[in-house]
């Protein structure tokens, strides 16, 4: 592994498997499928990254869509999934060592990732612009194959802007965090090559709500010690976590990392590892701190603040990962119905299951779009206030619409494919399982509503952005112009707190339809604008009106 592009591992010739048994003859099955590209084989993905201003970063992102497109790297991603990770509370002396082991498929889709820059492309030094949207499309590919291991880079992606409320720790921690080396052994992060870092927040008593809060923090000379519970640890092999915990003060940031300065395990215990319906691969716990070493993060009481930067860019993860899982699924399901054959046609072939593809392709598409544009305002908000503004609100529109899509498009590529996309020999079941998690991951659905209202309230200058950004694509299409012109007059300034999901529904849908109005081509646009924006189709996907073309819009899969 170099430190920028994960190496091509070798892979297994496609030995023909037997077709004539005892008793029948295999026919009319898709061939299996082999090593695949997942950034040469995705144009919608190359045009969104190049508007995005990632253009620079191409090369990196071609080198890990071939990687993970590999059929062993896919094997990889399987191998992560179905072998689940053990936890290790003792050694065989009866002594704590608090450690989690993974199938070594773990370790390799993970190595694979941090050597391709996933956590480091936005923040190393000198890096071109484009640098948040070229880690959106990282997510997007590495999603389509094993989300599980996202969730350390994701974390150590974000972990790198809350350090900035503590330059120290900042100057410390950072050159680990940006490092394209991952060093999965359990040392002192000082002895690593690598480092990654995860976040503790959420407690039994008060979920979303972290001023319900009961972890308290005592000085300890220039440090604390902390004690207390997290109900959820994402990434508990991380190498440091920013947590939450009381001073007198108030609620107050923290980083603990795994080892305290003197090379002894930090009293940090996991207590278990979360039994969860998807994301198999990653090891979700209770921990608790029984007096962890801890240094301060930020300012005292001010804890919120310093850990609101990491949800940020956190939020932007969780709004593109259901868009991978989408794209998985859908080509998935195209694949199969252009070489499955009944009543004398190719599945795809068949206008009815063609509706129902080029429908899900709608919303992937679209979502695509919207998220790389949110990517973009990320690395333009570095310099303009107004973009950052736009940011932060336009990830919220986008986290909540793409995840409430994500499993129903899911379930349907699934029933494309039938019984066999079923069985757990199909990688949909595992796209299926993982595909709420990310709306439930920084926010459900009500509070990134809350969220939005609380921005527009609080920061006019994301609503202006927002409703320039819409303006832009007025009078390209009649549909758009009545559905904007309906949602300015039902909430002028904007809508109670009941409506709040229509509201961010509707937003979300417009500005998708605005991109590609301004982006895709006349097929997808007109087709998103009829099934999205205009009355009178039904609620299930394949309702598309008359007229549609099916066949430009699956062209494009």
């Amino acid at each position: 592994m170099t430190d920028k592009t994960p190496i091509s591992p070798p892979t297994t010739p496609p030995y023909r498997p037997r077709t004539e048994l005892a008793t029948h003859e295999v026919s009319n099955q898709p061939t299996p499928r082999q090593d695949v590209d997942l950034w040469i084989d995705d144009a919608p993905l190359r045009e969104a990254a190049s508007r995005a201003g990632a253009e620079l970063h191409f090369p990196e992102l071609a080198a890990y869509g071939a990687w993970l497109g590999l059929a062993e790297s896919r094997e990889n991603g399987r191998l992560a999934n179905r072998h689940s990770r053990e936890l290790a509370s003792f050694d065989r002396g009866g002594r704590r060592i608090d450690e989690v082991r993974f199938h070594p498929a773990y370790h390799a889709m993970l190595s694979g990732g941090v050597a391709a820059g996933y956590a480091a492309r936005a923040w190393e030094d000198g890096a071109a612009r484009g640098g948040h949207a070229a880690h959106a499309a990282m997510v997007y590919l590495a999603s389509q194959v094993e989300p599980g291991v996202c969730c350390p880079m994701t974390m150590t992606y974000a972990g790198v802007p809350a350090l900035e409320a503590s330059p120290e720790l900042a100057a410390e921690w950072r050159p680990r965090l940006v490092s394209r080396n991952y060093d999965g052994r359990s040392r002192p992060a000082a002895e690593k090559t690598g480092a990654t870092i995860g976040m503790a927040m959420t407690e039994k008593q008060g979920g979303s709500d972290v001023r319900a809060n009961t972890t308290r923090a005592e000085r300890d000379g220039e440090a604390w010690r902390l004690w207390g519970h997290k109900w959820f640890c994402s990434a508990p092999m991380s190498d440091a976590f920013l947590t939450l915990a009381y001073v007198e003060e108030g609620l107050t940031c923290f980083l603990v990392p795994r080892w305290t300065p003197d090379g002894e395990r930090n009293p940090i215990q996991l207590m278990r590892l979360k039994d969860k319906l998807g994301n198999r691969s990653n090891a979700s716990s209770e921990i608790e701190y029984h007096g962890a070493w801890a240094q301060m993060l930020g300012e005292p009481g001010r804890g919120v603040n310093a850990i609101v930067e990491m949800v940020h860019h956190t939020r932007l993860d969780a709004a593109m990962a259901p868009i991978g899982l989408m794209r998985a699924a859908l080509a998935e399901a195209v694949w199969w119905c252009r070489e499955r054959r009944t009543f004398q046609k190719t599945l795809i072939d068949q206008p009815l299951m063609s509706a129902v593809l080029a429908d899900i392709a709608l919303d992937w598409e679209g979502g695509l779009a919207l998220i790389m544009r949110v990517a973009e305002a990320f690395d333009n908000g570095q310099d303009d206030p107004a973009e950052r503004a736009f940011a932060r609100l336009a990830v919220a529109l986008s986290k909540y619409t793409t995840n409430k899509r994500c499993p129903n498009a899911i379930y349907e590529a699934m029933e494309c494919i039938g019984g066999v996309g079923y069985v757990e020999e199909s990688p949909l079941p595992q796209l299926y399982r993982e595909a709420p998690l990310n709306s439930i991951w920084e926010g459900s659905g009500n509070v990134i509503c809350l969220d939005v209202l609380r921005t527009i309230g609080r920061e006019p200058a994301a609503f202006e952005t927002l409703m320039a950004e819409l303006a832009t694509a007025k009078g390209a299409d009649r549909r758009y112009d009545a559905a904007l012109e309906a949602a300015l007059a039902r909430w002028p300034k904007g809508p109670e707190e009941a409506e709040a999901r229509w509201f961010v529904e509707t937003l979300a849908g417009l500005l998708e339809a605005s991109l590609l109005l301004r982006c895709a081509p006349p097929a997808v646009a007109d087709a998103y604008c009829a099934a999205r924006l205009a009355d009178g189709r039904g609620r299930s996907y394949g309702a598309l009106a008359k007229g549609a073309d099916a066949a430009g819009i699956l062209a494009r899969v």
